[in-house]
C-alpha cells in the first residue's frame, strides 16, 4: 500500500533494496538541482518560522490595550511588523510592558525571517534560470514549482525514463479504483513526492482561475458530468502533453 508517511516510504524503499527489486538510478546531486534543494531547506524553514511568528504576534495582540488593537487593526503583515518593531518599551514593571517587549521582539524576528526568505527566493530563482529557464514559460508555473521539479528530477533527469515514471514520482499517476459496481474510475497515486505534488496542484488552481484555455476545458468537462476532483486529476496528471513538457524541460 502506498502511504503518505515518510517512515513508510523509507521502509518500503529499504525493503525493495534488500529484495533486489530497486533498480532506479539515484540522483547524482552534483549540480544546480542539488544546490536548489539545499537552499530550499533554509528557505522553507524561514517561511515556516515567519508564519509562526506572525500567528504568535496576532495572538498576543488579543490581550493588548484597546488603543494598540485599534492602531493595528486591518494592517498587512509587513505594515503590522513594521509598526510593532517600532515600539520602544522602556520599563518592565507590569504585564503591558512585557507585552510590548514581546511584540517588538516577534516583529523584529518576522522582519529578519522575511528578508532571509526573500534573499533565498532570489538565489533559488537565479539557479532555476541557469538550470532550466524553459520551466518558467508555461502559464502558472513560478519559481517555487520549477524549483520543486528540478529537485525531484535531480541533476541527472535522464534517469526518469518516461512520462509515466515522472507522473508516479510526482504523485499524479492515475490508479484504477473501479469495482464490480463501477468501472473506469481513477484516483491519483499518493505515494509520490508531496512537495512537487502540492506545487503542481497550485499551478493547476491558478490555471483554472486565470488561464482561458484551462477555464474552457473545465467548463467542457463539467458539462460532460465530471466532478471537480476528477477534472483536477485530469489536469494534474492525465494530459500527456503536460507531463511531456515537464520531462523535456527538466532535461
Amino acid at each position: 500500500m502506498n502511504g503518505k508517511s515518510d517512515t513508510l516510504d523509507a521502509e518500503n524503499a529499504a525493503r525493495a533494496v534488500l529484495a533486489g527489486f530497486a533498480t532506479a538510478t539515484p540522483k547524482s546531486a552534483d549540480g544546480e538541482a542539488d544546490m536548489i534543494r539545499r537552499l530550499k531547506v533554509a528557505h522553507d524553514q524561514a517561511v515556516e518560522q515567519r508564519a509562526a511568528a506572525m500567528v504568535t504576534m496576532k495572538a498576543m495582540l488579543v490581550h493588548a490595550p484597546d488603543s494598540l488593537r485599534r492602531e493595528t487593526a486591518g494592517k498587512t503583515q509587513i505594515t503590522l511588523a513594521r509598526q510593532l518593531a517600532a515600539l520602544r518599551p522602556r520599563r518592565l514593571e507590569g504585564p503591558e510592558d512585557a507585552l510590548c517587549h514581546t511584540l517588538r521582539t516577534l516583529a523584529k524576528r518576522w522582519q529578519y525571517l522575511d528578508t532571509e526568505a526573500k534573499e533565498l527566493t532570489k538565489m533559488i530563482g537565479e539557479l532555476v534560470q541557469r538550470a532550466a529557464p524553459q520551466l518558467l514559460e508555461p502559464f502558472g508555473i513560478g519559481v517555487d514549482t520549477a524549483a520543486e521539479i528540478l529537485v525531484v528530477a535531480g541533476d541527472n533527469p535522464e534517469r526518469i525514463k518516461s512520462e509515466a515514471a515522472l507522473a508516479k514520482l510526482a504523485g499524479i499517476a492515475p490508479v484504477p479504483t473501479g469495482s464490480g459496481m463501477t468501472s473506469g474510475r481513477h484516483r491519483s497515486n499518493h505515494g509520490g513526492h508531496r512537495q512537487l505534488n502540492a506545487a503542481i496542484y497550485r499551478t493547476v488552481i491558478v490555471r483554472m482561475q486565470f488561464h482561458q484555455p484551462t477555464i474552457d476545458y473545465v467548463a467542457r468537462r463539467t458539462t460532460e458530468g465530471k466532478t471537480k476532483r476528477e477534472i483536477l486529476r485530469c489536469l494534474m496528471g492525465a494530459t500527456k502533453s503536460g507531463n511531456a513538457r515537464f520531462v523535456a524541460a527538466s532535461r
